[in-house]
């Protein structure tokens, strides 16, 4: 049975692979879960991501990060739904846990954090916050 939301089930693996204190989870890939891994990474919230290529379809697979047995990732929240898509503007950007935590927008110059479309006064599609 094909995957509805592709994001939605990126998001729930890193989520449930976490909280089974897994090293790493493997993912099919996409331009956007690529572009969500190295936001994840550059923010500190894996060690790293690879992508194995083969005939069929990609696999990311991600390396978590763990702080004295606790995961780096409090919380991953799928905010634009297929069957809701939410937008915002440069102006109303959300702010996640008073800027400890990172929204993830998809803009016209590709995948960028809260702070990334503030500074570049772009909005775009609210995708997800994680802390």
């Amino acid at each position: 049975m094909p995957v509805t939301d592709p994001i939605s089930d990126f998001l729930t693996r890193i989520r449930n692979a976490s909280r089974a204190k897994k090293v790493r989870v493997e993912i099919p890939a996409s331009k956007m879960k690529i572009g969500l891994a190295e936001i994840m990474k550059k923010n500190g919230y894996i060690y790293d991501y690879k992508v194995d290529e083969d005939n069929k379809q990609n696999m990311i697979t991600i390396l978590l990060k763990y702080n004295n047995g606790n995961p780096a990732i409090h919380s991953l929240n799928r905010i634009s739904k297929p069957g809701l898509r939410v937008y915002a503007n440069s102006n109303q950007l959300p702010r996640v846990l008073n800027g400890l935590g990172t929204a993830v927008i998809s803009t016209s110059k590709g995948l960028l954090t809260d702070k990334e479309a503030r500074k570049q006064t772009t909005g775009g599609e609210v995708i997800c916050f994680i802390w």
